[in-house]
């Protein structure tokens, strides 16, 4: 017997999956309730808003992620040397816990990132620094550790130029991999994408 799906669940999957394919600004309510099969006083009844719905929609992933990854960083820091690309690296395992979420969670969530950063959603940041800002500071501290030469201007800039890569591999994740394909008979998929830009985007930090 199929168990019943509740009618916030579905008002969370339609926004999901539209919002993770069109983007926050270019979804409108009414496509969501169309997509849910509900009427418009059912969001507002459970969510409020549209943005309190963007912030649910991202809780669903952020609320694996941000625990796993302060897990990671903790191991980090045990190191006597820190690198780099390795706290990059560390951002892999949270990454693959997303699929308890969705079987297609990483890349769902990459793609919510990508929208929430190019769209500039500044209730999400400061949903974010709200709820898990204890883990982004501790990131940012063990950055600064392994990159003593930075200033915090110089800091501050390479890592959004770094959001902006992740932003353009993820958007243009599929495109790369045909490419690849293509160009050089190379069959790749969206863990072997993160797998280049890592030492990338390490390297355009760590650069004195």
């Amino acid at each position: 017997m199929t168990a019943r799906i509740s009618t916030q669940k579905k008002i969370l999957n339609a926004a999901e999956t539209l919002f993770s394919r069109d983007g926050f600004e270019q979804t409108s309510l009414r496509q969501i309730t169309q997509e849910a099969g509900v009427n418009l006083a059912s969001v507002n009844y459970h969510f409020g808003s549209k943005k309190a719905l963007i912030q649910a929609v991202m809780a669903r992933y952020l609320v694996v992620f941000m625990p796993v990854l302060e897990e990671q960083l903790q191991l980090a820091e045990q190191q006597s040397e820190l690198k780099t690309e390795e706290l990059f690296k560390r951002f892999k395992i949270p990454l693959a816990k997303l699929t308890e979420v969705n079987k297609h969670g990483p890349d769902i969530f990459l793609r919510l990132l990508g929208f929430a950063y190019s769209e500039i959603q500044g209730h999400l940041r400061k949903y974010t620094q709200q709820e898990f800002g204890g883990v982004l500071q501790h990131l940012l501290a063990l950055l600064k550790r392994a990159n003593p030469h930075l200033s915090e201007q110089q800091m501050f800039w390479r890592l959004h130029f770094i959001l902006g890569a992740a932003v353009f591999a993820q958007v243009s994740g599929q495109a790369l991999i045909e490419i690849a394909q293509a160009e050089f008979n190379q069959k790749v998929n969206a863990q072997d994408v993160i797998d280049h830009l890592i030492p990338f985007v390490s390297g355009g930090l760590e650069e004195a």
